[in-house]
């Protein structure tokens, strides 16, 4: 790692904010990161979304400023990000903290139809409270065709979202590019601040995440060093099934009942297909 990716602008601890966004991968680069954070340890301090943490509390708490901004949420938000920020280690060694709920709520949820409308306040809030961190934000895109079609089916299976694909595509017709969210997250913190990679460039998805490792600091070869990563991470459900978990979304349960079919489901896909004829289709 080169000296200038130690240390950042003016001999400040580097300080890297991956936001995501949502279905970008982003739980493949978490599972991939928090696997080699020990390998890590000694060039880059890792910070995923593991359960009962301050990460956790931290997307938590952007989500909920991003539904309801109003003082009470906000001072939610600065507090969970400084419970992240002084939990750090205390040394020089640069930071990289990936939670794609920092970004805030994506079109389909809670109402939202626009594209992170609250990202570039969250992104100010972060600077403002990380001042003493040459502080970059990272995001990630995908082609916004493909992407609105994979958020849709995420937010039908994690969200209770109940609406056809064709309904929620006529309510986010108007999203503008990736290229807009980019320029409201520059007018807030600054250009020089945001980087954003595409999903589309992605050397290799098992190895995940990689020109954010670069970004951070890492060689080629040490970014090839790495495992690979095994298995899938929130793999998009058959379309069958997704269906199933969609008409599942416009009955009357509650939110418990709701997520235990959504998980039955996702674990029994083989109850939604015509391939295997004796094992039942739906």
């Amino acid at each position: 790692m080169s000296a200038e990716h130690i240390s950042g602008s003016g001999g400040r601890r580097r300080l890297i904010m991956h936001l995501g966004v949502h279905k970008t991968s982003s739980t493949a680069i978490q599972r991939h990161l928090y696997r080699n954070a020990q390998t890590l340890s000694d060039r880059l301090i890792v910070r995923t979304p593991v359960p009962q943490t301050p990460m956790q509390a931290l997307g938590q708490a952007a989500m909920r400023f991003s539904l309801t901004p109003s003082s009470d949420t906000e001072t939610l938000l600065k507090v969970a990000l400084g419970e992240v920020l002084d939990s750090l280690p205390d040394n020089d060694l640069p930071v990289l903290i990936s939670h794609e709920n920092v970004a805030g709520a994506p079109p389909g949820k809670g109402g939202e139809t626009r594209l992170y409308p609250a990202l570039p306040r969250i992104a100010a809030l972060i600077q403002k409270r990380a001042r003493d961190f040459d502080l970059s934000f990272v995001f990630y895109s995908r082609g916004m065709k493909s992407w609105r079609s994979s958020l849709w089916a995420q937010i039908v299976r994690s969200e209770g979202y109940d609406r056809e694909f064709s309904v929620f595509a006529r309510e986010t017709q108007d999203l503008p590019g990736w290229g807009d969210l980019r320029k409201r997250m520059a007018s807030a913190v600054g250009g020089d601040h945001v980087v954003r990679f595409r999903l589309e460039d992605e050397e290799s998805f098992a190895r995940p995440g990689t020109q954010l490792l670069r970004h951070a600091g890492l060689s080629d070869e040490q970014i090839a060093a790495l495992p690979e990563l095994s298995g899938s991470s929130n793999e998009r459900l058959r379309p069958a099934a997704t269906e199933f978990i969609r008409q599942v979304n416009g009955l009357s349960l509650n939110p418990h009942a709701r997520k235990k079919v959504a998980d039955l489901v996702a674990e029994a896909q083989n109850l939604f297909t015509a391939e295997t004829p004796s094992e039942g289709a739906l």
